[in-house]
């Protein structure tokens, strides 16, 4: 997994509430789960004109002009600022996997549903909560400036704005440790892989009918 420590970066707006997994990534892209490849149908009902199918190109899919994603002033963003409740509906994993396909590194709101907030974390995706006034005041200084970047420290806990404003955010402990680090749950079980060879030459040794037909 990757780490994430302190980044500077382009923000863009999802300026709506209540945004679901279904509209992260639609139903008919969850076929998948090789964790790549996502991100070109990340918000897919809202970025383009017509209903886009699994393994489809999208090269040459009419595009919504209207949606700031497609806007060339928030290409290349690595910034997600949205309103409270984000990612909540269905469980599924595979919408921070197309946030982070996109680009998108962390996020930020007022509020997160409590799964797709614990999934971004395994992902090594950073979900910040901010209160809904500071929110309010990143989208209006963002609206009024073209190329709004936002600089996010981890080990600090802190969003800065262009103008030098720092905000504080809390996280738990143990999950920014293993953010930090890039651990995912993989990684943190490999972090005692010593352990587990010793414990498994004892048992070996202890109980070696166990092992029968085993190398």
């Amino acid at each position: 997994m990757k780490s994430f420590t302190q980044m500077t970066g382009l923000v863009a707006p999802m300026d709506r509430a209540n945004v679901d997994t279904d509209m992260i990534i639609p139903k008919q892209f969850l076929k998948s789960i090789k964790r790549t490849g996502f991100g070109k149908n990340l918000f897919d009902e809202l970025r383009y004109l017509d209903e886009g199918q699994p393994d489809q190109s999208c090269e040459g899919r009419p595009l919504n002009p209207d949606f700031p994603l497609n806007q060339s002033r928030y290409q290349g963003a690595t910034i997600l600022l949205t309103r409270e409740n984000f990612g909540c509906g269905s469980s599924r994993e595979h919408a921070p996997w197309a946030l982070d396909d996109y680009g998108f590194r962390c996020i930020i709101a007022p509020s997160f549903a409590e799964i797709f907030y614990n999934n971004c974390f395994k992902n090594g995706l950073l979900p910040i909560v901010l209160d809904a006034d500071i929110v309010e005041r990143l989208f209006q200084q963002m609206y009024a400036e073209e190329g709004y970047q936002l600089t996010v420290d981890l080990e600090a806990q802190t969003v800065t704005t262009p103008t030098g404003e720092v905000f504080e955010f809390e996280i738990d402990e143990f999950r920014k440790h293993c953010l930090l680090n890039g651990l995912d749950d993989i990684g943190l079980t490999l972090e005692h892989a010593e352990a587990i060879k010793a414990y498994e030459a004892q048992r070996r040794k202890e109980a070696p009918w166990l092992f029968d037909g085993l190398r």
